[in-house]
């Protein structure tokens, strides 16, 4: 009886500490928009294009500041042919984090393609802000 009792007792306790550890989320809803601006080759900070350079041969993130401005990027590594475009589909505040999500596209199976080995990547220039940014 005594050992029935500290079961049902240690198996309520259980129940308790896992449905409040259930009961927690984490916010990531989209708080705001951020506007931005995709920066081209000649406009990148020299120390940024160095740092694409090194890391380009693999998938990379990066985020480089500026004084006012932060540079995010995102390179999707080497690439057998090139035609490829990178687009933005969302860059928003949350909580507590910047989200920056991007699709690479391929070239349109229609058109034909360099047979030359590419390293696509894209920058996006915006406000500076002091936060993680989660890419997606």
């Amino acid at each position: 009886m005594l050992c029935e009792r500290k079961a049902m007792i240690l198996i309520c306790c259980a129940a308790l500490l896992l449905s409040g550890c259930s009961g927690q989320q984490l916010s990531e809803d989209k708080k705001k928009n951020v506007s931005y601006t995709v920066v081209e080759d000649a406009e990148i900070p020299e120390t940024l294009k160095n740092a694409i350079e090194e890391k380009k041969e693999s998938p990379f993130k990066l985020s480089y500041s500026d004084k006012d401005e932060l540079y995010i990027v995102i390179g999707y590594g080497k690439q057998s042919t090139g035609g490829y475009s990178i687009v933005v589909d969302d860059l928003y505040m949350t909580d507590t984090n910047m989200v920056f999500a991007t699709t690479l596209k391929g070239s349109d199976e229609k058109v034909e393609t360099e047979e030359t080995v590419s390293y696509p990547y894209l920058v996006v220039k915006t406000e500076y802000i002091d936060c993680e940014i989660v890419y997606e």
